[in-house]
């Protein structure tokens, strides 16, 4: 183990000269604190907080990740360029302990930084509050928002019975001719689906629409539940704006007229929300049953609006952590992107030389970008197409890693939503674990059959 420590240090040292680590430490101790001091947002305490940890982490993450990248694939490549790899491999040292220490130094330059770099933006952050001139619901606002970590359920549509319906119309149309001519199945199929869902979500003017939420574990009575909801409107008023009625609590219960006798908010909250902005709506923790059951109504008065609503997106969150906690956890998920960034490096830097290395290693870190977006496009191809699809770029895709969607630690922070130590495990499991540990065992073996010099006679 000494010796692969040994080629760590090495390897950090001579990353840590290298100009590009220079420039990027720079870069984000300036940029870092400018943005504090730059930060608007919504104009409000809680908008300034989200635009400068978002900012603030999905900056570090990019430098750090180019960082990554270089420092990995040069210091493997320069030592063949330079020969230095001959003072190396003539020493009583195995070809795969060079690559594990170029690994393992690449990897612990990678955790001082983050941490540094992580220790700035939490430390910022906190003190944007104390140091903030706003009014105190504002700091109350992000302090519960924000500052926190909450637990996320979201609503769910019966896709299986909704599937059923949609394929009943489909061959309904289809018996009655309906179906232009030239249209695929499978276009058909999402036109209706598309109808389908916005039909499901849909509230007319006076009709109502419940969700119900199970499991529902509040560790502290005093601590409010949030409702988080997105809004659309049909026809959309010229002020994009909208009334909400909102009623959270125990509706199983009723007397003889039908009345709630349960724990639920004994009136509906009026509120005036924009469309199609994320908005909160704060509820007392009360509104949770006993079991762990509450539920979520959402009435369109007609007296209000003359259009049809259509709630999207509606969650409940409830506080399970701490802002700390949760902050950490971002920035582990950060560094499991640099671990499989340098395990990339250091695999493809045993064979390759230097710029077709890097190519590769930027066109694996773009692809893990928007993975999601080219996987959601590639599942609409037909046909024959979709067969090579699912047998050859499919797989290939599953190597990659997934940046973007869940697997954005900013997206959590900035919604102040918890990340689960399950969730982090599974990303670690296959992208530290499983993906990075082919990458590294593929250039070991690689490593160990090349020929770094022909014997001249």
């Amino acid at each position: 183990m000494h010796r692969v420590w040994a080629v760590a240090r090495n390897t950090i040292s001579q990353g840590i000269r290298m100009r590009v680590a220079a420039v990027v430490i720079v870069l984000l101790l300036v940029l870092l604190p400018l943005m504090g001091l730059t930060a608007v947002g919504d104009r409000t305490l809680l908008g300034r907080l989200q635009t400068f940890v978002s900012y603030g982490l999905s900056l570090t993450s990019l430098l750090l990740c180019l960082l990554t990248v270089f420092v990995a694939v040069y210091t493997v490549t320069d030592d063949i360029k330079r020969h230095h790899i001959f003072l190396v491999v003539c020493k009583p040292i195995r070809r795969y302990q060079i690559v594990l220490g170029k690994l393992l130094g690449v990897v612990a330059l990678d955790a001082m930084l983050l941490a540094a770099f992580g220790a700035i933006i939490y430390g910022l952050a906190w003190g944007m509050l104390y140091t903030a001139d706003a009014p105190e619901p504002q700091v109350r606002q992000a302090r519960q928002e924000f500052f926190t970590s909450r637990v996320r359920l979201d609503t769910k549509i019966d896709m299986d019975h909704l599937q059923a319906q949609i394929l009943q119309e489909y061959n309904r149309l289809k018996s009655e001719g309906r179906i232009p001519e030239g249209m695929t199945r499978q276009r058909a199929l999402g036109i209706l689906r598309s109808e389908a869902l916005n039909i499901a979500k849909s509230v007319p003017p006076g009709y109502a629409k419940e969700w119900t939420f199970q499991n529902v574990r509040v560790s502290d009575p005093n601590t409010p539940l949030f409702v988080r909801y997105k809004l659309r409107a049909l026809p959309s008023p010229v002020d994009d704006q909208v009334f909400s009625q909102w009623r959270v609590g125990d509706f199983r219960t009723r007397d003889a007229t039908g009345r709630l006798t349960g724990n639920a908010v004994p009136r509906y909250v009026v509120r005036r929300d924009p469309l199609r902005t994320f908005v909160e709506l704060s509820v007392p923790s009360s509104a949770v049953a006993d079991d762990g059951y509450v539920a979520v109504a959402y009435f369109n008065d007609p007296s209000r609006n003359a259009c049809t609503v259509i709630p999207e997106e509606v969650q409940l969150l409830y506080r399970s952590g701490t802002f700390t906690g949760n902050f950490l956890r971002a920035l582990l998920m950060i560094f499991s992107r640099l671990l499989f960034l340098a395990a990339v490096g250091v695999c493809v830097s045993t064979w390759l030389s230097f710029p077709v290395a890097i190519l590769i290693c930027m066109a694996a870190f773009v692809t893990g970008t928007v993975n999601g977006f080219i996987v959601d496009s590639l599942d609409l191809v037909e046909g024959a197409l979709s067969l090579l699809y699912t047998f050859t770029i499919k797989p290939l895709l599953w190597l990659l890693p997934k940046f973007d969607g869940d697997y954005n630690p900013t997206r959590f922070i900035v919604e102040g939503r918890a990340i689960g130590w399950g969730f982090l495990g599974q990303v670690y499991l296959t992208t530290g674990l499983i993906k990075a540990g082919l990458l590294v065992l593929l250039g070991v073996l690689i490593f160990h059959q090349r020929e770094l010099a022909k014997t001249a006679v």
